[in-house]
């Protein structure tokens, strides 16, 4: 579409979406929630996986804590990628509404997933721990980060319109 007829057309013709969403239909706590569930329980399924695989293969899951080296027990798998996904989607809301929200998600996302992978590669015990741990990091940031930001950028101003939803 050229240019000139973009400005015709509406300002959002860059939303994701086919249809502008409404203003009234914006993304709340609870639909937050749900996308967080969703993208989170793929994660742990996906993160638990490559956890059994890892100690399949004879992998020393293990992390230096103060005292001992303690083996990374599944529930953490699991339990972790949940967490970080819920609380992502709810910190999201913070951004909604903004201009450029998707990005400012997506960036924001990005370096706390980088932020993240410090743990397992501080406190493992080998390289070849430090890798396997660090790739349910990689998993969530991959199903979470791109998804909410997503859901979050049909909310920008240049992304919807005001209109009555019936």
């Amino acid at each position: 579409m050229p240019e000139s007829s973009q400005s015709s057309v509406g300002g959002w013709v860059g939303s994701k979406t086919p249809i502008a969403p409404a203003i009234s239909l914006d993304p709340g706590p609870k639909f937050l929630a749900y996308a967080g569930l969703v993208t989170g329980a793929w994660s742990a399924i996906l993160s638990l996986i490559v956890y059994a695989f890892a100690r399949l293969i004879g992998v020393p899951l293990e992390v230096d804590t103060n005292q001992l080296p303690v083996m990374v027990p599944w529930i953490a798998i699991v339990l972790v990628p949940l967490a970080a996904a819920e609380i992502g989607a709810m910190a999201s809301l913070l951004a909604r509404g903004l201009p450029h929200a998707q990005q400012i998600v997506f960036w924001a996302g990005t370096i706390i997933a980088l932020a993240s992978l410090a743990f397992p590669i501080m406190r493992s015990e080998s390289v070849s721990t430090a890798i396997w741990l660090s790739i349910p990091h990689l998993i969530t940031w991959f199903l979470v980060v791109p998804q909410i930001a997503r859901i979050i950028g049909d909310t920008e101003p240049s992304a919807r319109i005001d209109r009555v939803v019936l």
